[in-house]
């Protein structure tokens, strides 16, 4: 069966790669750079589609593209468009390299990514690693963070997450008791409990625990995390809660939270939008008007600005009534 696309980004009809790169190469050939007539043909073509644009690119001028949007672009708008040439199936092991690059680790990066993926996207994602950087991801992350935090990683990349069967009842109940005993219950936290059983259950299953948590204890489950760990582990055992509970809407919180306050993030802003723009993104805008009582669009609107703002708007798709 198809896996249905709910993104903003689809094949564009009456696709000719040849004319797309003509229209690229020309908008960026000479004094300045027509932004415009850039944003119009590659936000409007499929990450595929924009593979085939690059050859054509190649074939014709005996240049790469990408490597003239970097010379020819800056800032914000830069990044956007160059993520948005990157072959799809390299971008997450490309961002997950750059936040494990240097010094410093970027956990924010490691969390949204780790937490929200399938265990089949996870497992591509280590291959994709392995191929394009000679390097083993688990090795990585495990040299590069540290404590209950990168165990907890460690287990979401082992990517051996429960099928969703039929789940068991029995199973439910052992686990949520065994949840509130290593919180609630406890002086202190059974940290270890809460990494296998919010690592290895299957998403079907952990639903119905977070129901009978709520029921045994009175809590959410993310009430009961926020009271009993702190810092990265905290982000990541909520992140994961999170996208079980469903995958968009914690997208679409996250996307809030970036927007919130004085700055914007400009980093996780693009990075969900182009991750995003051909799998889930109509429902991350559907979640985001349903919780946060305004458009995505709205909000992109009032929080950016510039060329940067009109690629992120036409990324987004439209407006929500």
């Amino acid at each position: 069966m198809a896996k249905l696309n709910r993104g903003t980004v689809k094949d564009f009809p009456g696709f000719d790669a040849r004319a797309d790169a003509e229209v690229c190469r020309k908008a960026m050939k000479g004094l300045g750079t027509d932004e415009e007539s850039l944003m119009k043909v590659l936000i409007h073509r499929s990450n595929a589609q924009r593979q085939e644009i690059a050859s054509a690119f190649k074939t014709l001028y005996g240049r790469d593209l990408m490597d003239d949007l970097k010379s020819e672009l800056t800032g914000n708008l830069e990044r956007l468009m160059v993520g948005l040439m990157r072959p799809a199936r390299l971008y997450d092991a490309h961002a997950l390299k750059h936040a494990l690059k240097g010094a410093g680790t970027d956990e924010k990066v490691l969390t949204e990514i780790l937490a929200s993926r399938t265990p089949a996207e996870l497992r591509h994602i280590k291959q994709v690693y392995q191929e394009e950087y000679e390097a083993d991801l688990e090795d990585a992350i495990t040299s590069d963070t540290s404590g209950y935090y990168q165990r907890m990683l460690v287990v979401l990349i082992q990517a051996n997450r429960d099928p969703d069967s039929r789940t068991d009842e029995r199973l439910v109940e052992q686990d949520a008791q065994e949840l509130f005993r290593a919180g609630e219950l406890k002086w202190g936290t059974d940290e270890e409990k809460f990494i296998t059983i919010l690592g290895t259950r299957s998403v079907a299953h952990l639903r119905k625990v977070f129901d009978k948590y709520m029921t045994i204890s009175g809590f959410q489950l993310e009430e009961t995390i926020d009271r009993e760990t702190s810092g990265a582990l905290e982000k990541l055992l909520l992140a994961i809660v999170k996208c079980v509970r469903s995958v968009p809407a914690y997208f679409a919180e996250t996307l809030f939270y970036a927007m919130k306050g004085a700055g914007t993030d400009d980093d996780t802003l693009t990075r969900i939008l182009v991750s995003r723009s051909e799998i889930d993104l109509l429902d991350i805008r559907h979640a985001f008007r349903r919780n946060f009582a305004k458009s995505l669009y709205h909000a992109i609107q009032k929080d950016t600005s510039g060329d940067y703002r009109k690629a992120l708007l036409l990324l987004c798709g439209g407006e929500d009534d």
